[in-house]
């Protein structure tokens, strides 16, 4: 009984912390998206009160959809971070197989150059890539930011998904080969839909990251028709400092979407996650 207390008591303790943590990581998030609904007035008396009735407004959001571009910039944003996460996953899940399938002699050579990777920023090579991109006559594009944003996101996605494919049992490979199966229908068929959560977590690893950066937009993309919704957002909110309702505003346009895209693949991050500790 006092066992079953102790136990009992602990994981209500460790929830009430976690229940504090999640608290104090999403209050400002709850703020800014709060006061871009209320009036300039409210903003300053009430910060932390709800949108009223008598305090209710949507002028940020008229003036962010009236002066600022943003329909373009989500689409610029939607583009490239999709784009980006799906060559990262594709790539990457293939090159992931060759490591954890395949023996060569440069093979662990070849995962402590990944592991590099990794460990160094990709912005230390913003020069050289500035000068690649100018001189493949892609600057200023979509592509720029696409192909920078899967060079970089390729090594810790082959690193995740590498440890999660050596744990597919040989058997299972072994007995497609014997059915018939090509390598190629043993990677997409079987391997494959067992490491969805393995997927689903360097998914999330990888669009969050492309989706807020602002330092590659500004320097590869910073044209009006190639601005992601960070950019824009940012020079919008220079543009507009102190009208306060247009600044929340574009602030809660800026990171609703990738709140929205992390609970939607929240479930399958903490299962990857999880299953990658267990292992």
């Amino acid at each position: 009984m006092n066992r079953a207390r102790s136990s009992l008591s602990r994981s209500i303790l460790s929830h009430l912390i976690l229940g504090l943590y999640t608290l104090v990581a999403l209050l400002p998030v709850i703020i800014v998206v709060m006061n871009s609904f209320k009036t300039k007035s409210a903003i300053f008396l009430q910060p932390v009160t709800p949108p009223l009735p008598a305090t209710f407004s949507l002028i940020g959001y008229n003036t962010v959809f009236g002066r600022g571009n943003f329909a373009l910039y989500f689409t610029n944003s939607f583009i490239v971070t999709v784009g980006s996460v799906g060559l990262v996953l594709f790539f990457g899940a293939m090159a992931a197989f060759a490591l954890s399938e395949y023996r060569f002699r440069l093979n662990t050579l070849m995962g402590l150059y990944l592991a590099i990777g990794i460990m160094i920023p990709i912005r230390l090579g913003t020069v050289a890539i500035l000068q690649i991109m100018v001189a493949t006559h892609i600057i200023n594009t979509l592509w720029a930011l696409i192909l920078v944003y899967t060079a970089a996101g390729l090594p810790l996605a082959i690193f995740i998904l590498s440890e999660f494919m050596r744990q597919v049992s040989d058997d299972l490979k072994n007995a497609g080969r014997i059915d018939g199966l090509s390598e190629y229908k043993i990677f997409f068929t079987l391997v494959l839909p067992l490491i969805r959560p393995a997927l689903a977590t360097v998914a999330v690893f990888t669009m969050i990251p492309v989706w807020n950066d602002l330092w590659f937009p500004l320097i590869l993309a910073p044209g009006e028709a190639t601005k992601t919704v960070t950019l824009g957002a940012q020079v919008f909110i220079g543009e507009f400092t102190v009208d306060w309702n247009a600044v929340l505003s574009a602030l809660s346009l800026a990171i609703l979407p990738i709140l929205v895209l992390y609970v939607i693949f929240s479930r399958q991050l903490i299962r990857g996650i999880t299953s990658g500790a267990v292992k």
